[in-house]
């Protein structure tokens, strides 16, 4: 079995690149195993074409595969809130929370990461077309094996782009380097307070696999929850994955950025996050109507 990721090289979708690391999917009597695939779109693309069995992506972006929730369930959360962070070059002077630092500004992000972007800057008052906010790809960020917070980073340092808005990775990197600083975090509390439930980062499948296989979708949702439980109790797992897995500079920064995510850790997926996601999808554009939770969620307990 396969499971698609769109970043790896990140602690966005680390709980399940840990679950296939950590052999929960094999203790699951599932063997998985990983690839990479950018950008998101293209992941869940290749779940609606048979070619991967799940996807580890933002939650939100399923529907760029399955239109109305049609032939697709998220499994579980790999954590809480919706994961991006928006970082602005140091020479900008940013402030934590200051939006006006957007206006006039050319800002990196990813196909369909961007609508949340997009969508909170809207909801926090701003217009991007008077403000002459520029929010597009990322320069170099092309091919389906690219780690995009990696790219982001450097195309900041490179004035190719005057912020991002991308995974913590990324953003940690910036910062280190010197480059970028933290105008964003949406899981710990900035923005306005609906995008927390935006999307966040989840595992899901096709209404095919659990219709054939109806085992192996509650048996992933245990996978996670136990790379969750596993790096909860000891976070230096994440270097030994890191290390396997990244190269030498970030397989050492992943276990502290793991340490943050932690609280964030549960495989829940909650009514009020759905309504919270399907409203965001509605005004971005990419649903109609309010799907039911259970159209959306596979029960899997």
């Amino acid at each position: 079995m396969k499971l698609a990721v769109p970043d790896m090289i990140s602690n966005s979708y680390f709980p399940a690149i840990a679950a296939i690391e950590l052999r929960f999917f094999n203790k699951e009597g599932l063997d998985v195993e990983l690839e990479l695939i950018f950008p998101v779109d293209k992941a869940y693309a290749a779940l609606r074409s048979g070619a991967v069995d799940f996807v580890g992506g933002s939650a939100h972006s399923a529907l760029a595969a399955f239109p109305q929730w049609e032939g697709v369930k998220l499994l579980c959360a790999q954590a809480q809130g919706m994961y991006w962070f928006l970082v602005m070059h140091k020479d900008l002077e940013a402030r934590r929370g200051d939006l006006e630092v957007v206006k006039g500004r050319n800002i990196g992000a990813a196909p369909w990461v961007d609508m949340g972007l997009r969508r909170l800057l809207i909801e926090a008052g701003l217009d991007l077309d008077r403000d002459r906010v520029k929010i597009a790809p990322v320069p170099g960020a092309t091919g389906q094996s690219v780690n995009f917070g990696l790219t982001a980073a450097r195309a900041l340092e490179d004035r190719k782009i005057d912020g991002f808005w991308a995974n913590g990775m990324g953003a940690e990197v910036a910062v280190r380097r010197g480059v970028g600083t933290v105008v964003l975090d949406i899981r710990r509390g900035d923005g306005p307070k609906p995008c927390f439930n935006y999307t966040m980062a989840s595992v899901a499948t096709s209404d095919r696999l659990i219709e054939s296989s109806p085992a192996e979708a509650p048996a992933a949702v245990r996978a996670i929850a136990g790379a969750h439980a596993a790096l909860k109790k000891d976070v230096a797992l994440a270097t030994r994955i890191g290390r396997k897995l990244f190269p030498p500079a970030e397989a050492e920064l992943i276990a502290e950025l793991i340490k943050r995510d932690l609280p964030y850790y549960d495989t829940t997926i909650s009514r009020d996050f759905v309504a919270g996601m399907n409203q965001f999808a509605r005004d971005v554009g990419i649903l109609s109507g309010d799907v039911p939770y259970q159209k959306i969620v596979a029960v899997t307990g």
